[in-house]
């Protein structure tokens, strides 16, 4: 079942042609910018369009029809969304992350768009030691206030990569020396059989598609949550906080 996304914040939102060029000359993260088709072939969308590439901001083309249901208020045919934290990089956390003797733990979430979902792992993952959260530069969930909100203030604290490709940064972090679980019901082995307390990126899947089959692929184990009742299926937000915490056991174990 596909969830309602809720409706944007109307501090998240700058609108307008100059105010959006202005504000992709400065430092301030982007979530996304939505830009009315018919504005692409005009000079001022092109401008916009090449500043999104060259910060490697998502812009997305969309009729106006889809421009007005986010907003009533004058927008020019362009919206940008603005991110309540600074997005980090992955290959700038994890050498200081062995520089300091500790043992990486990411967690990488594949197309997981619910906000409120997202909020409740980024909560999760905070307690349960987690150094950073990796989220897709596209279809994943925007963290706006709702994240914020539900996150109960998590997402201030725990670093959030955005990247461009997930098959590559586990091809990194592969490289880097971590193992790679993939929590999903297609997986052979229960999470209580599989090895947490190394170095590691566990990676769970959406609701509705689960994990990509090609990041299924570089996955060293493919690991499920055994279920003995008949529903079959758990929350991502439930699932991925019982797979971190089985993890946060282990590795708690070897230190004993």
């Amino acid at each position: 079942m596909r969830h309602n996304q809720p409706k944007p914040q109307a501090g998240n939102l700058v609108l307008g042609i100059h105010p959006v060029s202005e504000l992709l000359k400065s430092d301030k993260e982007i979530e996304k910018i939505l830009i009315n088709k018919d504005l692409m072939n005009r000079q001022e969308g092109m401008d916009i369009v090449f500043a999104c590439r060259k910060r490697e901001i998502p812009y997305q083309p969309v009729p106006v029809e889809k421009l007005n249901r986010v907003t009533q208020k004058m927008h020019q045919g362009v919206i940008a969304f603005v991110s309540p934290i600074t997005y980090q990089k992955v290959e700038d956390i994890l050498p200081f992350l062995f520089e300091d003797g500790m043992v990486p733990f990411f967690l990488v979430l594949d197309r997981i768009t619910d906000v409120r979902n997202f909020g409740a792992i980024a909560r999760t993952a905070d307690c349960a030691g987690v150094h950073a959260i990796i989220i897709p530069e596209k279809g994943g969930a925007q963290i706006n206030e709702d994240a914020m909100k539900t996150s109960a203030g998590a997402l201030n604290h725990i670093p959030i990569c955005r990247e461009r490709d997930l098959g590559r940064t586990l091809n990194y972090l592969n490289d880097s020396g971590l193992t790679i679980v993939a929590c999903t019901e297609k997986g052979a082995e229960s999470i209580f059989e599989t090895s947490f307390t190394g170095p590691l990126a566990l990676v769970m899947g959406s609701e509705e598609d689960g994990i990509s089959e090609f990041l299924l692929r570089k996955a060293h184990h493919i690991a499920q949550l055994p279920q003995v009742g008949k529903i079959g299926s758990l929350n991502v937000s439930v699932a991925a906080g019982i797979a971190m915490y089985e993890a946060l056991r282990q590795r708690l174990a070897e230190k004993l």
